[in-house]
């Protein structure tokens, strides 16, 4: 569980990030390559990224193993705009900040090995740290520069519509609807975490991060002395990547479910959703939204769960493997 504590003042100085953070998408992007969470909207971008990764990338995954922490100083501390000025940070990282975090990374992945260059790194090697400057630079040219205007319009869209809801409802509406785990009780807002976290603003208020290539719950910074941040994941549109759905498999869809239903599991599919947000979303009433998420949760294609006073619709395993056209029985 994450507890973040405010203050009066912290709630003053709490803002949303301008933008996306190329050096967090960069970090989330690599775990969306090792793991399969958010398979019918990264799958594309998978495919069409693993062939042409940088031979450097392997340092980027020695920091950044596949579950777990991985080493602070990948994310500076300030948001950053551009690639060009992220790099440049990481390359002016301290020598004490990179000592402690390859101690912690060591402490929290005991049966992994730490290299002979991460040995290095920690003890400052300004050699070993250009290398791995270098290498999110090679790696954010290729797995992220290409998509990275889709990535800015999908960040930009969720802060102007939390934006929006702050000047209307208050800070209250938009933690509720950082995550389906969020509980905000003043002066505390708790959210789904791997391990009990607290952070304590203290008065120096929260960045809330949006953030592309984040699946699941909220993420932040082991650090808690560190400026605070809470990265969150953003809704998505299925074929972002260039791939989308096959035409075949597009008409299939409908024939199996009907075109009304297959307009409501492809909705849901963008994100998880109310049933007010759902009727939005297709342009229907709100009581024929409930009827087909109904019909489709009967079915086992999406869950809904009680949140307050709302429901939220999410895809299942079942609604992914129908919309990527795969079979979801086990292979003989």
């Amino acid at each position: 569980m994450l507890r973040i504590h405010f203050t009066s003042e912290d709630l003053a100085r709490t803002t949303i990030a301008p933008g996306p953070d190329p050096l967090w998408e960069a970090l989330l992007s690599l775990y969306r390559l090792r793991n399969s969470g958010g398979g019918v909207f990264f799958s594309e971008w998978r495919r069409q990224v693993r062939p042409n990764l940088p031979a450097s990338t392997h340092l980027l995954s020695d920091l950044a193993p596949p579950k777990g922490y991985s080493a602070d100083f990948m994310t500076p501390t300030r948001h950053m705009t551009s690639i060009r000025d992220g790099v440049e940070a990481v390359r002016s990282t301290p020598r004490a900040r990179l000592r402690d975090d390859i101690a912690e990374l060591a402490r929290r992945h005991p049966g992994r090995p730490l290299r002979a260059w991460m040995k290095g790194l920690a003890d400052g090697a300004a050699g070993e740290l250009a290398r791995v400057a270098d290498a999110i630079d090679r790696y954010f040219e290729v797995s992220l520069g290409p998509y990275w205007a889709h990535v800015r319009a999908q960040v930009d869209h969720d802060r102007v519509r939390r934006s929006r809801t702050l000047a209307a409802e208050g800070w209250e509406s938009v933690f509720a609807t950082l995550h389906p785990s969020a509980r905000w009780s003043y002066p505390v807002l708790e959210l789904d975490f791997p391990a009990d976290h607290d952070i304590h603003l203290g008065g120096r208020g929260l960045l809330l991060q949006p953030a592309f290539f984040c699946w699941g719950p909220p993420t932040t910074l082991l650090d808690t002395s560190l400026p605070p941040r809470l990265v969150y994941p953003i809704e998505h549109q299925l074929g972002w990547a260039g791939g989308g759905l096959e035409p075949a498999r597009d008409l299939a869809l409908p024939a199996l479910l009907g075109r009304t239903r297959a307009g409501v599991l492809r909705a849901v599919a963008e994100g998880e959703c109310t049933t007010t947000e759902l009727a939005l979303r297709l342009r229907m009433p709100p009581p024929t939204a409930s009827r087909q998420a109904a019909i489709l949760r009967d079915a086992g294609l999406i869950t809904t769960r009680r949140h307050h006073q709302a429901v939220i619709h999410a895809l299942t395993p079942l609604g992914v493997s129908l919309l990527a056209g795969r079979s979801s029985a086990p292979s003989p």
